[in-house]
């Protein structure tokens, strides 16, 4: 098993907090977002560990990884940017934002999980965006799924106004034969739709992972949800930041 975070971004609504280090430098509990992602890829033995790097990326310089490096980050989004570690896509792999925090006890989870592709979906997610101004619900990577956990529809908004029963939380797990399909359909679509609309991005460039979980389930691939409730905090605004340092009890072993 491997890891694989994708820290390539700026983070342009953390302002000020960004300016002299990506966001996955980030602190809580003195410790980076980033090394405490790896520390809890280390209680379960996953010591291969890949980061894609982009904005300020000879600040993250941390033993141990290996680092690729985007060195297109700021016309390109999070789909783009995860293969320029394609490299690395060869065997079963955790990809993360690296801008989340989570206890070890999703990854447990994730672990005991045996789908080619699986994304981690929080069905308690609501209570996340109480008094959350400056990242509101609608910014959401909303999830809907069916009675066998299998993803229907995910993304910021539904056409038809279903009600979503969960919240992707920036965490994938790819089996070998989940890569080689991941892969596949990254390439076709590249081919195809490079520089016009992807699903519901502006250009393919600019498409997130969610894109393309929505192009396999439309190419009728199984992608399963791995359900949890809460255990994770995105830090992606200076509002959440000062949030978590206010209440932040962080603890991996939980």
């Amino acid at each position: 098993m491997k890891a694989l975070i994708i820290a390539a971004g700026k983070g342009k609504r953390l302002k000020h907090l960004t300016q002299e280090i990506p966001k996955c430098l980030l602190k809580l509990n003195g410790k980076t977002l980033l090394q405490t992602q790896i520390d809890v890829f280390h209680l379960f033995g996953i010591f291969d560990i890949t980061v894609v790097t982009g904005y300020q990326r000879e600040k993250i310089n941390l033993p141990g990884c290996k680092y690729y490096y985007n060195d297109n980050y700021s016309n390109n989004n999070i789909l783009c940017s995860l293969f320029y570690a394609e490299k690395e896509m060869n065997d079963d792999v955790i990809i993360t934002y690296s801008d989340i925090v989570f206890k070890k006890s999703i990854i447990e989870k994730l672990l005991t999980d045996y789908n080619d592709i699986s994304i981690v979906v929080d069905i308690d997610w609501k209570d996340n965006y109480i008094c959350r101004k400056d990242h509101p619900i609608t910014e959401a990577e909303k999830v809907i799924f069916g009675s066998d956990n299998k993803l229907l529809k995910i993304g910021k908004t539904f056409s038809n106004r279903q009600e979503a029963d969960g919240e992707f939380i920036g965490m994938v797990k790819l089996t070998r034969k989940g890569t080689d399909i991941f892969k596949k359909f990254f390439w076709e679509n590249k081919n195809k739709f490079s520089g016009k609309p992807f699903q519901k991005a502006s250009s393919f460039e600019n498409a997130y992972l969610t894109d393309m979980f929505q192009e396999l389930v439309d190419r009728k691939i199984a992608v399963n949800c791995v359900t949890i409730e809460k255990n994770w905090k995105e830090i992606d605004t200076v509002e959440d930041y000062e949030n978590a340092l206010a209440i932040h009890s962080h603890s991996i072993n939980e």
